[in-house]
């Protein structure tokens, strides 16, 4: 195993690292069935054409899952990270941008799901502390479900001063709060913004929101507490997608 590379696990992770073209995967390890599965989903293309294949029972590959107690579905792969994006650059090179920003998020499983729902929606981008971003874990690359193949991920050493030079390029940062001042359904959603999330326990530290320009809600049944931050962030990502296509 190289330094710098690392495993993943489960069918949409594996297949879709395969088909990421800046992905460098250095060793798969399958069932024949799992092989068979692969060339049925990409009959166009071999996908495991110059990748090193070692066939496996599934009690062989258990190993890789045994610890995080995931289901590898007879695919385990041993890929480097990706190149990682420039914020700066970024925002520099594209217009009318939203872009997700996570305050005190650690759960790979979270985060995860988080990506995948993002990706689906046509999201941006994504704003992460570095030392909160787990960047080698299975759990995240399989709550994914492949997404992150597809999405960028920028990580930050300081959260408060990303968003504040932010706030400097013209974005508006929307802090989703329980107790926000309102609806985010009631936001015309124009220009570059920023999603900012807190952690489910927590919510956002209390310095990270006051660089929020407005602080705003999701409704729900009054019966419920609140939504975890996965199933709250589709419910946004959803709608602001549903505008954007209407606009267009």
């Amino acid at each position: 195993m190289n330094k710098s590379s690392f495993f993943i696990v489960g069918q949409h992770a594996v297949i879709e690292a395969l088909k990421n073209p800046k992905r460098k995967v250095l060793r798969v390890f399958l069932t024949e069935e799992s092989k068979k599965n692969i060339h049925r989903k990409s009959p166009n293309k071999n996908l495991l054409d110059e990748v090193k294949v070692f066939f496996k029972t599934k009690k062989e590959l258990d190993k890789y899952t045994t610890k995080e107690n995931l289901l590898h579905q007879g695919y385990v792969a041993e890929i480097e990270p990706l190149e990682k994006p420039i914020l700066k650059e970024f925002i520099k090179e594209n217009k009318d941008i939203t872009l997700v920003c996570l305050d005190g998020v650690t759960d790979p499983r979270n985060i995860g799901a988080l990506i995948r729902s993002a990706t689906s929606f046509d999201i941006d981008g994504i704003i992460i502390k570095e030392r909160h971003y787990p960047s080698e874990s299975k759990l995240m690359y399989k709550a994914s479900s492949g997404a992150i193949e597809y999405m960028k991920i920028f990580e930050v050493s300081n959260i408060n001063s990303t968003l504040k030079n932010l706030k400097e390029k013209n974005f508006w940062v929307y802090g989703f709060d329980g107790n926000g001042d309102q609806d985010f359904t009631n936001i015309e959603w124009k220009g570059n913004n920023i999603l900012l999330f807190g952690s489910e326990g927590s919510g956002m530290h209390q310095h990270t929101s006051k660089y929020a320009d407005f602080l705003v809600k999701i409704n729900i049944n009054t019966k419920i507490e609140s939504l975890n931050i996965s199933n709250s962030a589709s419910i946004v990502f959803h709608h602001l997608s549903f505008l954007k296509k209407r606009v267009d």
